[in-house]
């Protein structure tokens, strides 16, 4: 029986079922012919260092990394088991491979272009608001995907005549204290870039920001289904069900080193017009048109 380790910062609700979804399609069955050993931070980046120690000390045949910290974290604690990226903003910038085509070394799988995206979003922050002069955008020092995302961000919003105010978001402890203080920078509206950070703490985020009036355009879905106003990225989903046909590969004899690195190009766009209305904000047709969902 195969032994699949898989690895995430926060809880497992949205990844491990299109996985194993994804595991089935190939022929699959957990408890049949393969094993899943799930380790999950409770929504603590700091635990997954030895959570990926622990899943490599009892030598799965495959560990399965849900973002960059996980990856980050895997690849530290072994060379030589393969690792299948689920989700990642850069591979390449991130350190994680040597190139697209041909990864090298012992990782592979999903990389999510989402640093390139981060520009669109930016673009859909000043359909929705037109007057916006300065935009906040979270950094984490902590995440690899942040400086190439800011730098790209930088150079559209000049373009855009927008300036960019960055706030540090490292961890979930002063959230209140940091939101307080947007009100100093004189900022418009919020772009947040990906980060399991803020992810795991999306309800309270979605709370400050209706409080602070700021609108905001998030990277998932799942920031708009828990009150946020518009989200514009991948479908998460597909990302997991496509790291179990990386991992079906492997486990057929391929090497990580050899199989490409997938960029997916399907995008999804949620809205949510309840939080429009509440901001004064109306949804511009252009944007409308596009939305995958909007929730009323």
């Amino acid at each position: 029986m195969a032994r699949i380790g898989f690895l995430t910062a926060g809880d497992p609700e949205f990844s491990l079922d299109p996985f194993r979804d994804g595991l089935h399609q190939h022929g699959y069955v957990e408890g049949r012919n393969i094993a899943i050993e799930v380790r999950f931070a409770t929504r603590n980046p700091d635990r997954l260092p030895e959570l990926a120690a622990a899943l490599a000390a009892s030598n799965v045949d495959v560990i399965v990394a849900g973002g960059s910290d996980s990856i980050r974290a895997a690849q530290r604690a072994t060379k030589t088991i393969p690792i299948v990226m689920a989700q990642t903003s850069d591979a390449v910038a991130a350190g994680f491979v040597a190139n697209l085509r041909r990864p090298g070394g012992n990782i592979t799988g999903v990389s999510s272009q989402a640093v390139v995206i981060s520009a669109k979003r930016l673009q859909m922050v000043k359909e929705l608001v037109p007057h916006a002069r300065r935009v906040a955008v979270n950094v984490n020092p902590r995440n690899p995907a942040h400086p190439p995302a800011l730098k790209i961000l930088d150079q559209a919003a000049a373009s855009m005549g927008l300036a960019i105010r960055t706030i540090e978001l490292r961890d979930a402890k002063a959230l209140e204290d940091v939101f307080s203080g947007v009100s100093k920078l004189d900022v418009q509206a919020m772009l947040l870039l990906p980060d399991n950070v803020i992810f795991n703490q999306r309800e309270r985020i979605v709370r400050l920001l209706a409080q602070a009036r700021l609108p905001a355009v998030h990277w998932r879905r799942e920031w708009v289904e828990a009150g946020g106003l518009i989200s514009y990225g991948l479908d998460n989903q597909a990302l997991y069900r496509e790291a179990a046909a990386y991992v079906h590969k492997i486990l057929m004899g391929a090497k990580p080193g050899d199989l490409a690195v997938e960029q997916p190009n399907k995008f999804e766009l949620f809205v949510n017009l309840k939080a429009a209305r509440a901001l004064g904000i109306a949804i511009p047709q252009s944007i409308r048109l596009q939305a995958d969902k909007v929730i009323e």
